[in-house]
Protein backbone atom coordinates (compact mmCIF):
# COMPACT_ATOMS: atom_id res chain seq x y z
CA UNK A 1 0.00 0.00 0.00
CA UNK A 2 1.19 3.39 -0.90
CA UNK A 3 2.16 5.12 2.09
CA UNK A 4 -0.25 7.32 3.57
CA UNK A 5 -2.82 7.06 1.14
CA UNK A 6 -5.01 10.07 0.98
CA UNK A 7 -8.96 8.80 0.20
CA UNK A 8 -11.99 10.93 0.06
CA UNK A 9 -15.48 9.28 0.19
CA UNK A 10 -18.41 11.29 -1.06
CA UNK A 11 -21.80 10.31 0.16
CA UNK A 12 -25.17 11.53 -0.39
CA UNK A 13 -25.25 11.55 3.87
CA UNK A 14 -22.89 11.95 6.73
CA UNK A 15 -23.75 11.39 10.01
CA UNK A 16 -25.02 12.54 12.18
CA UNK A 17 -27.83 12.16 9.54
CA UNK A 18 -28.45 8.39 10.07
CA UNK A 19 -29.05 6.94 6.47
CA UNK A 20 -27.44 3.38 4.93
CA UNK A 21 -24.90 5.82 3.44
CA UNK A 22 -23.98 7.38 6.44
CA UNK A 23 -23.51 4.72 8.35
CA UNK A 24 -21.52 2.65 5.61
CA UNK A 25 -19.06 5.50 4.93
CA UNK A 26 -18.19 6.23 8.89
CA UNK A 27 -17.59 2.16 9.19
CA UNK A 28 -15.01 2.92 6.57
CA UNK A 29 -13.78 5.64 7.88
CA UNK A 30 -13.12 4.57 11.03
CA UNK A 31 -11.99 1.23 9.76
CA UNK A 32 -9.21 2.98 7.48
CA UNK A 33 -7.84 5.20 9.69
CA UNK A 34 -7.54 2.21 12.11
CA UNK A 35 -5.20 0.72 8.88
CA UNK A 36 -3.26 4.20 8.72
CA UNK A 37 -4.76 5.58 5.40
CA UNK A 38 -6.19 9.47 5.98
CA UNK A 39 -9.74 9.43 5.13
CA UNK A 40 -11.80 12.35 4.83
CA UNK A 41 -16.07 11.98 3.92
CA UNK A 42 -18.43 14.37 2.98
CA UNK A 43 -22.13 14.79 1.83
CA UNK A 44 -22.86 15.38 -1.42
CA UNK A 45 -26.41 17.00 -1.03
CA UNK A 46 -25.61 20.55 -2.12
CA UNK A 47 -22.33 20.41 -2.83
CA UNK A 48 -21.31 22.14 -5.76
CA UNK A 49 -18.64 21.38 -8.28
CA UNK A 50 -16.66 24.14 -6.99
CA UNK A 51 -16.35 22.96 -3.48
CA UNK A 52 -15.89 19.40 -4.62
CA UNK A 53 -12.59 20.98 -6.22
CA UNK A 54 -11.98 22.45 -2.62
CA UNK A 55 -12.20 19.24 -0.93
CA UNK A 56 -10.39 17.06 -3.08
CA UNK A 57 -7.57 19.77 -2.84
CA UNK A 58 -7.49 20.21 0.60
CA UNK A 59 -7.64 16.09 1.04
CA UNK A 60 -4.43 15.94 -1.69
CA UNK A 61 -6.80 12.85 -2.60
CA UNK A 62 -4.95 9.99 -4.14
CA UNK A 63 -8.65 8.66 -5.08
CA UNK A 64 -12.19 9.73 -4.58
CA UNK A 65 -14.35 6.84 -3.39
CA UNK A 66 -18.40 7.80 -4.35
CA UNK A 67 -20.80 5.99 -2.64
CA UNK A 68 -23.97 5.93 -4.54
CA UNK A 69 -23.41 6.30 -8.23
CA UNK A 70 -26.00 8.93 -8.86
CA UNK A 71 -26.36 11.14 -6.10
CA UNK A 72 -22.38 11.21 -5.07
CA UNK A 73 -20.29 10.76 -8.30
CA UNK A 74 -22.68 12.47 -10.27
CA UNK A 75 -20.65 15.03 -9.45
CA UNK A 76 -17.79 13.88 -12.13
CA UNK A 77 -19.97 14.34 -15.05
CA UNK A 78 -19.60 18.29 -14.40
CA UNK A 79 -17.44 19.89 -17.36
CA UNK A 80 -15.34 21.66 -14.70
CA UNK A 81 -14.66 18.34 -12.81
CA UNK A 82 -13.47 16.46 -16.12
CA UNK A 83 -11.13 18.75 -17.24
CA UNK A 84 -9.71 19.54 -13.67
CA UNK A 85 -9.45 15.60 -12.74
CA UNK A 86 -9.60 13.08 -15.27
CA UNK A 87 -6.73 11.50 -14.36
CA UNK A 88 -7.82 11.14 -10.53
CA UNK A 89 -8.84 7.43 -10.02
CA UNK A 90 -12.44 7.34 -9.38
CA UNK A 91 -13.88 4.10 -6.97
CA UNK A 92 -17.66 3.86 -6.89
CA UNK A 93 -20.04 1.79 -4.95
CA UNK A 94 -23.72 1.53 -6.40
CA UNK A 95 -27.21 1.64 -4.31
CA UNK A 96 -30.00 -0.20 -5.04
CA UNK A 97 -31.68 2.80 -6.54
CA UNK A 98 -28.41 3.13 -8.69
CA UNK A 99 -29.44 -0.11 -10.66
CA UNK A 100 -33.42 -0.45 -10.73
CA UNK A 101 -35.84 2.68 -10.48
CA UNK A 102 -38.84 2.39 -7.86
CA UNK A 103 -40.66 1.08 -10.31
CA UNK A 104 -38.53 -1.92 -10.53
CA UNK A 105 -37.48 -1.21 -14.33
CA UNK A 106 -34.12 -1.19 -15.26
CA UNK A 107 -32.39 2.50 -15.71
CA UNK A 108 -31.78 3.55 -19.27
CA UNK A 109 -28.29 3.37 -20.22
CA UNK A 110 -27.50 6.68 -21.21
CA UNK A 111 -27.92 7.82 -17.54
CA UNK A 112 -26.12 9.42 -14.97
CA UNK A 113 -25.29 5.96 -13.56
CA UNK A 114 -24.06 4.68 -16.67
CA UNK A 115 -21.94 6.88 -17.95
CA UNK A 116 -20.23 7.85 -13.81
CA UNK A 117 -19.98 3.96 -14.40
CA UNK A 118 -17.52 4.23 -17.29
CA UNK A 119 -15.66 7.12 -16.08
CA UNK A 120 -14.94 5.23 -12.71
CA UNK A 121 -11.52 3.01 -12.14
CA UNK A 122 -13.12 0.39 -10.15
CA UNK A 123 -17.02 -0.44 -9.40
CA UNK A 124 -16.90 -2.08 -5.78
CA UNK A 125 -19.80 -3.86 -5.14
CA UNK A 126 -20.78 -5.66 -1.77
CA UNK A 127 -23.96 -7.61 -2.98
CA UNK A 128 -23.86 -10.79 -5.31
CA UNK A 129 -27.22 -9.39 -7.03
CA UNK A 130 -25.79 -6.26 -7.69
CA UNK A 131 -22.52 -7.43 -9.18
CA UNK A 132 -24.72 -9.57 -11.11
CA UNK A 133 -26.79 -6.88 -12.36
CA UNK A 134 -23.96 -4.50 -13.33
CA UNK A 135 -22.55 -7.42 -15.42
CA UNK A 136 -25.76 -7.64 -17.05
CA UNK A 137 -25.86 -3.89 -17.78
CA UNK A 138 -22.11 -3.15 -18.01
CA UNK A 139 -20.90 -6.13 -20.16
CA UNK A 140 -18.13 -4.05 -21.07
CA UNK A 141 -17.41 -3.12 -17.41
CA UNK A 142 -16.93 -6.62 -16.25
CA UNK A 143 -13.61 -6.47 -15.34
CA UNK A 144 -13.71 -2.81 -13.37
CA UNK A 145 -16.48 -4.78 -11.14
CA UNK A 146 -14.67 -5.65 -7.41
CA UNK A 147 -16.15 -7.53 -4.60
CA UNK A 148 -15.92 -6.75 -1.13
CA UNK A 149 -17.22 -8.13 1.74
CA UNK A 150 -20.05 -6.36 3.05
CA UNK A 151 -20.01 -6.19 6.88
CA UNK A 152 -22.01 -4.27 9.90
CA UNK A 153 -20.71 -2.69 13.02
CA UNK A 154 -22.43 -1.23 16.63
CA UNK A 155 -20.93 2.16 16.95
CA UNK A 156 -21.84 2.40 21.07
CA UNK A 157 -23.88 -0.10 23.70
CA UNK A 158 -25.89 3.58 24.55
CA UNK A 159 -29.37 2.40 26.05
CA UNK A 160 -32.51 2.41 23.49
CA UNK A 161 -35.67 0.92 24.92
CA UNK A 162 -37.92 1.01 22.34
CA UNK A 163 -40.94 -0.66 24.44
CA UNK A 164 -40.00 2.00 27.34
CA UNK A 165 -40.17 4.79 24.84
CA UNK A 166 -43.23 3.55 23.01
CA UNK A 167 -44.46 2.85 26.61
CA UNK A 168 -45.72 -0.77 25.29
CA UNK A 169 -44.75 -4.05 28.02
CA UNK A 170 -43.26 -7.46 27.30
CA UNK A 171 -46.77 -8.97 26.43
CA UNK A 172 -46.46 -6.73 23.37
CA UNK A 173 -44.97 -8.34 19.95
CA UNK A 174 -43.19 -5.74 18.51
CA UNK A 175 -42.09 -4.99 14.98
CA UNK A 176 -39.40 -2.80 13.98
CA UNK A 177 -38.80 -1.13 10.42
CA UNK A 178 -35.43 1.13 10.65
CA UNK A 179 -35.26 3.18 7.36
CA UNK A 180 -35.13 6.43 6.34
CA UNK A 181 -39.47 7.80 5.33
CA UNK A 182 -39.48 7.25 1.22
CA UNK A 183 -41.51 5.19 -1.41
CA UNK A 184 -38.52 2.56 -2.07
CA UNK A 185 -38.69 1.61 1.67
CA UNK A 186 -42.38 1.27 1.51
CA UNK A 187 -42.70 2.33 5.30
CA UNK A 188 -46.75 3.36 4.09
CA UNK A 189 -47.46 0.29 2.52
CA UNK A 190 -46.38 -1.24 5.73
CA UNK A 191 -47.91 0.51 8.14
CA UNK A 192 -51.08 -0.33 5.99
CA UNK A 193 -50.98 -3.93 5.38
CA UNK A 194 -49.97 -4.23 9.50
CA UNK A 195 -53.30 -2.85 10.63
CA UNK A 196 -54.88 -6.28 9.15
CA UNK A 197 -52.30 -7.94 11.23
CA UNK A 198 -53.12 -5.98 14.42
CA UNK A 199 -56.74 -6.55 13.62
CA UNK A 200 -55.98 -10.27 13.96
CA UNK A 201 -53.73 -10.34 16.99
CA UNK A 202 -54.19 -7.34 19.02
CA UNK A 203 -50.92 -7.30 20.72
CA UNK A 204 -48.61 -7.02 17.67
CA UNK A 205 -46.76 -3.26 17.58
CA UNK A 206 -44.95 -1.47 14.67
CA UNK A 207 -42.29 1.20 15.87
CA UNK A 208 -40.40 2.99 12.62
CA UNK A 209 -36.97 4.24 12.97
CA UNK A 210 -36.01 6.95 9.99
CA UNK A 211 -35.85 10.53 8.61
CA UNK A 212 -38.27 11.84 6.18
CA UNK A 213 -36.10 11.80 3.33
CA UNK A 214 -39.66 11.89 0.59
CA UNK A 215 -41.62 15.26 2.10
CA UNK A 216 -44.27 14.65 0.49
CA UNK A 217 -44.47 10.54 1.31
CA UNK A 218 -43.48 11.35 4.53
CA UNK A 219 -46.88 13.95 5.16
CA UNK A 220 -48.60 10.96 3.84
CA UNK A 221 -47.03 8.26 6.18
CA UNK A 222 -47.33 10.83 8.78
CA UNK A 223 -51.40 11.61 8.08
CA UNK A 224 -51.58 7.52 8.27
CA UNK A 225 -49.82 6.82 11.07
CA UNK A 226 -52.37 9.13 13.20
CA UNK A 227 -55.05 6.66 12.44
CA UNK A 228 -52.70 3.95 12.80
CA UNK A 229 -51.52 5.11 16.03
CA UNK A 230 -53.04 2.70 18.47
CA UNK A 231 -50.84 -0.18 17.48
CA UNK A 232 -47.97 1.53 15.41
CA UNK A 233 -45.20 4.79 16.48
CA UNK A 234 -42.62 6.33 14.46
CA UNK A 235 -39.27 7.41 16.15
CA UNK A 236 -37.46 9.68 13.22
CA UNK A 237 -33.93 9.57 15.08
CA UNK A 238 -31.94 6.92 16.77
CA UNK A 239 -28.67 8.01 17.91
CA UNK A 240 -25.93 5.40 15.90
CA UNK A 241 -24.49 5.06 19.23
CA UNK A 242 -27.80 3.19 20.22
CA UNK A 243 -29.12 1.06 17.22
CA UNK A 244 -27.59 -1.77 18.90
CA UNK A 245 -30.06 -1.78 21.80
CA UNK A 246 -32.88 -0.56 20.13
CA UNK A 247 -32.47 -3.94 17.77
CA UNK A 248 -32.35 -5.74 21.28
CA UNK A 249 -35.47 -4.63 22.94
CA UNK A 250 -37.95 -5.66 19.89
CA UNK A 251 -39.19 -9.11 18.51
CA UNK A 252 -39.29 -8.82 14.38
CA UNK A 253 -37.13 -6.47 11.83
CA UNK A 254 -38.97 -5.95 8.71
CA UNK A 255 -37.38 -4.93 5.56
CA UNK A 256 -39.83 -3.85 3.31
CA UNK A 257 -37.93 -2.53 0.21
CA UNK A 258 -39.01 -2.52 -3.25
CA UNK A 259 -34.92 -2.29 -3.89
CA UNK A 260 -31.86 -2.79 -1.99
CA UNK A 261 -27.90 -3.53 -2.48
CA UNK A 262 -26.95 -5.31 0.60
CA UNK A 263 -29.10 -3.26 3.48
CA UNK A 264 -27.10 -2.38 6.88
CA UNK A 265 -30.26 -2.88 8.46
CA UNK A 266 -30.61 -6.41 7.45
CA UNK A 267 -27.13 -7.36 8.60
CA UNK A 268 -27.41 -5.39 11.50
CA UNK A 269 -30.36 -7.69 12.31
CA UNK A 270 -28.68 -10.73 11.63
CA UNK A 271 -25.91 -9.46 14.05
CA UNK A 272 -28.59 -8.85 16.63
CA UNK A 273 -29.87 -12.08 16.81
CA UNK A 274 -33.41 -11.28 15.36
CA UNK A 275 -35.60 -12.99 13.13
CA UNK A 276 -36.66 -10.87 10.06
CA UNK A 277 -39.81 -10.46 7.81
CA UNK A 278 -38.04 -8.66 4.75
CA UNK A 279 -39.89 -8.36 0.37
CA UNK A 280 -38.90 -10.96 -1.72
CA UNK A 281 -36.63 -9.35 -4.08
CA UNK A 282 -32.71 -10.14 -5.12
CA UNK A 283 -31.14 -8.09 -2.19
CA UNK A 284 -33.13 -9.88 0.15
CA UNK A 285 -32.75 -13.03 -0.62
CA UNK A 286 -29.07 -14.05 -0.23
CA UNK A 287 -28.87 -12.83 3.35
CA UNK A 288 -31.97 -13.94 4.51
CA UNK A 289 -32.19 -17.61 2.74
CA UNK A 290 -28.47 -17.87 2.34
CA UNK A 291 -27.23 -20.85 0.14
CA UNK A 292 -28.09 -24.39 0.08
CA UNK A 293 -28.32 -26.43 3.37
CA UNK A 294 -27.31 -22.89 5.58
CA UNK A 295 -30.83 -22.30 7.42
CA UNK A 296 -32.74 -18.91 6.85
CA UNK A 297 -32.76 -16.36 9.26
CA UNK A 298 -35.80 -15.13 8.11
CA UNK A 299 -39.16 -15.03 6.40
CA UNK A 300 -39.38 -13.26 2.63
CA UNK A 301 -43.12 -11.90 1.79
CA UNK A 302 -44.39 -11.33 -2.29
CA UNK A 303 -43.91 -7.44 -2.58
CA UNK A 304 -47.08 -7.01 -4.75
CA UNK A 305 -49.06 -9.60 -1.81
CA UNK A 306 -50.13 -7.81 0.63
CA UNK A 307 -51.97 -10.87 2.23
CA UNK A 308 -48.88 -12.75 2.02
CA UNK A 309 -46.96 -9.94 4.20
CA UNK A 310 -49.87 -10.72 6.62
CA UNK A 311 -49.37 -14.89 6.56
CA UNK A 312 -45.84 -14.32 6.90
CA UNK A 313 -46.14 -12.12 9.91
CA UNK A 314 -48.76 -13.58 11.76
CA UNK A 315 -46.24 -16.84 11.51
CA UNK A 316 -43.48 -14.88 13.28
CA UNK A 317 -45.95 -14.29 15.76
CA UNK A 318 -47.81 -17.36 16.21
CA UNK A 319 -44.87 -19.38 16.20
CA UNK A 320 -41.98 -18.91 19.21
CA UNK A 321 -39.93 -22.07 17.82
CA UNK A 322 -39.57 -20.61 14.48
CA UNK A 323 -38.53 -17.72 16.01
CA UNK A 324 -35.88 -19.66 17.85
CA UNK A 325 -34.88 -21.25 15.07
CA UNK A 326 -34.36 -18.24 12.86
CA UNK A 327 -32.48 -16.59 15.90
CA UNK A 328 -30.16 -18.85 16.10
CA UNK A 329 -29.59 -19.10 12.29
CA UNK A 330 -29.10 -15.33 12.53
CA UNK A 331 -26.49 -15.76 15.46
CA UNK A 332 -24.71 -18.22 13.58
CA UNK A 333 -24.36 -16.23 10.32
CA UNK A 334 -23.18 -13.22 11.92
CA UNK A 335 -19.55 -15.20 13.82
CA UNK A 336 -19.19 -16.40 10.18
CA UNK A 337 -19.30 -12.76 8.61
CA UNK A 338 -16.49 -11.01 7.35
CA UNK A 339 -15.53 -8.41 10.05
CA UNK A 340 -14.32 -4.56 9.42
CA UNK A 341 -10.87 -5.56 9.16
CA UNK A 342 -11.56 -7.99 5.69
CA UNK A 343 -14.47 -4.87 4.55
CA UNK A 344 -10.96 -2.34 4.50
CA UNK A 345 -8.59 -4.12 3.24
CA UNK A 346 -10.63 -5.20 0.29
CA UNK A 347 -11.41 -1.13 -0.04
CA UNK A 348 -7.68 -1.09 0.45
CA UNK A 349 -7.11 -2.88 -2.38
CA UNK A 350 -9.78 -1.43 -4.72
CA UNK A 351 -8.36 1.96 -4.18
CA UNK A 352 -4.26 0.81 -4.90
CA UNK A 353 -5.75 -1.41 -8.19
CA UNK A 354 -8.21 2.29 -9.47
CA UNK A 355 -4.33 4.29 -8.90
CA UNK A 356 -3.13 1.67 -11.19
CA UNK A 357 -5.24 1.64 -13.44
CA UNK A 358 -5.35 5.12 -13.62
CA UNK A 359 -2.10 5.13 -14.29
CA UNK A 360 -2.18 2.76 -17.39
CA UNK A 361 -5.03 4.71 -18.65
CA UNK A 362 -2.70 7.99 -18.68
CA UNK A 363 -0.04 6.03 -19.60
CA UNK A 364 -2.07 4.94 -23.23
CA UNK A 365 -3.08 8.56 -23.66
Amino acid sequence: MKKNLRVLILTPTTLPDISGNAISAERWRQSLIGKGLFVRVIATTNLDADNLVKNIESTKADVVHAHHVSKAGGLFLDQKIIEQYDGLPLVVSPAGTDILSQDGQVHNLNTIVARVCRRACIIVTQGEWTANRLATLFPDLKNRILHVPKTYTWFGDDSFDLRKITGWSPKHFVFFLPAGIRPVKRNLETLIAMRSVYELRPHVRLVFAGKPLDQDYAARFQEELERQSEFAQWIPIIPHGSMRSAYATVDVVINSSSSEGLSNAVLEAIGAGKPILASDIPGNRWPIIGRENVPACGLLFELSDKNDFIRQALKLVDDGQLRNELNKAGRDRASKWPGVDAEASGLIYAYEEAIRRQHKRSLNL
